[in-house]
């Protein structure tokens, strides 16, 4: 019990950290040095306001000085990182791996939120993925350097030709994305997680098409739909692996 809990409470702190790298990545700002200010009235946030999830509802998810709304992306991302971490944690255990996919998760979340709200997913977190992932296909001992140099281009190259074909309709966030994923998964689990991060894609597509939110041909954020093929192949890639080689078998 201790160990879940002193779990849960990292995702959010964490989860509180991703929420200042989704608002000032997209404006070029520093997410270390700068403290955490209000982004209406650029008064100071004082240390008992940014106390994960409860600060927002004691504050009425409010700002303390200019009361101006908070919007409730905060407390949905310290959430989701949370909840994400506690998943990840009740797969793998106390694991390399465990870390490995937490900072790939957590991650994941930013580019989505970021990709979701701007249409972009920024070279700086990919890189920060690149460098992580490498070390970590050092440590990572449930796949083989190979498998993960592998996984590096299993889905990017068939995005990256996707992309050529149709005239740049593939963003290249999107391949460099599925390619430093694929240092964390190898090749199996990150071509199931193209299959699904598309499937995903095309059922919320077609639906929002249905519901005229979208145009036939508008193009529309890729990175939250392959972000959550990843997260589903983190957490049930291998049993979905299993099943599919005993269906054949």
């Amino acid at each position: 019990m201790i160990i879940p809990l002193f779990i849960l409470i990292l995702g959010l702190l964490i989860g509180s950290f991703l929420n200042v790298c989704i608002h000032r990545i997209p404006l070029n700002q520093t997410v270390v040095t700068e403290p955490s200010h209000c982004p209406v009235c650029g008064r100071r946030i004082k240390w008992y306001d940014l106390i994960p999830v409860v600060s927002y509802i004691l504050l009425q998810g409010k700002c303390r000085f200019c009361k101006n709304k908070i919007s409730i992306r905060y407390p949905l991302v310290e959430l989701l990182n949370a909840a994400a971490y506690l998943l990840i944690y009740n797969t793998y255990g106390l694991s390399v791996q465990l870390l490995g996919m937490a900072f790939l998760v957590s991650a994941l979340i930013v580019i989505s939120f970021i990709d979701f709200a701007h249409s972009i997913i920024p070279d700086r977190i990919i890189v920060v993925l690149l460098i992580a992932g490498i070390i970590y296909s050092f440590f990572n001992n449930s796949i083989t350097i190979l498998e993960a140099v592998i996984g590096f281009f299993a889905a990017s190259v068939p995005l990256l030709i996707i992309a050529v074909l149709s005239g740049g309709n593939m963003g290249g966030g999107d391949i460099k994305l599925m390619a430093v994923s694929g240092l964390f998964l190898g090749w199996k689990l990150i071509l199931l997680s193209l299959i699904l991060g598309s499937c995903i894609g095309s059922v919320i597509g077609i639906i929002l098409i249905v519901l005229k939110k979208i145009k036939l041909k508008q193009r529309i954020p890729y990175g939250p739909f392959l972000s959550a093929g990843i997260f589903i192949s983190i957490i049930y890639g291998q049993d979905f692996l299993r099943w599919y080689l005993n269906f054949y078998k």
